[in-house]
């Protein structure tokens, strides 16, 4: 019988920790297809963060370097200006890169350092019980926004997509989301992209996928899907900001 649809190589065959209806895992399968697909997994290496996804070195079977908090972005410099023949990527969340990362990401873009991000933006600190992110949307409920995010009191939500498109050294960047197959595989295509404009030497790159947090949003994996669909995306529009057109 032919196989039409197998674990990607570069993806471990291990079970992931991450909470069900959590799309973490849908992501890793799409940067592990891409890895796979562009043939690079010996030269490619990731960065993790801190946060849900901060053992996802164990997932991966390219080579993993471990970040401290908000750090990847700076770390993923070094290897990339050591190492500039290899593909570097970090994978963070809206935590790691948005809160305690900003000054590093910013820079990173404004250098325009040949890495790529994948973000991982669910509005919400994930691993650490629910806490009020950078991306959390105002009126969202939070363990420390009890009564909805108020932006006479927390601000308002960061585009992130929006302010590093603005940086002469962001060559690619993205927001993609994965509460469906249309869009899970725009993700993909983002994804891929983003990889190979680092490879063609444009500048940074980075991908932002509005994922799903069921288990600190206190809703089930359905409703999740479409929360991001109907709270989400109106916020956080989907779409290319910066290198739709770059040839890769």
């Amino acid at each position: 019988m032919a196989v039409v649809f197998d674990r990607p190589h570069a993806l471990v065959d291990v079970s992931m920790h991450y909470c069900p209806g959590c799309t973490h895992g849908i992501v890793h399968r799409l940067v592990a297809e891409v890895i796979d697909e562009l043939n690079i997994e010996g030269t490619t290496i990731g960065v993790s963060p801190v946060g849900c996804a901060y053992n996802n070195y164990l997932y991966f079977n390219c080579d993993m370097q471990q970040a401290a908090h908000g750090r990847a972005p700076a770390v993923a410099t070094g290897v990339k200006r050591v190492h500039p023949d290899k593909v570097v990527f970090t994978y963070q969340g809206d935590g790691d890169l948005a809160a305690i990362g900003t000054a590093e990401i910013v820079h990173a873009a404004a250098r325009g350092e040949k890495i790529t991000t994948v973000f991982i933006n669910n509005a919400i600190y994930g691993m650490t019980s629910g806490q009020m992110a950078p991306t959390t949307l105002v009126g969202q409920v939070t363990t420390t926004s009890p009564y909805g995010r108020k932006p006479e009191i927390q601000g308002y939500p960061i585009r992130v997509c929006e302010m590093l498109s603005t940086l002469t050294g962001a060559a690619f960047v993205e927001r993609v989301s994965v509460h469906d197959i249309k869009n899970i595989r725009n993700a993909k295509k983002a994804i891929k992209k983003a990889f190979q404009v680092q490879q063609k030497g444009y500048g940074f790159s980075i991908v932002e996928v509005l994922s799903t947090c069921p288990t600190n949003w206190g809703i089930n994996p359905v409703d999740a899907m479409k929360w991001v669909q109907d709270k989400m995306i109106p916020y956080y529009p989907l779409g290319n900001f910066k290198g739709a057109d770059l040839e890769v």
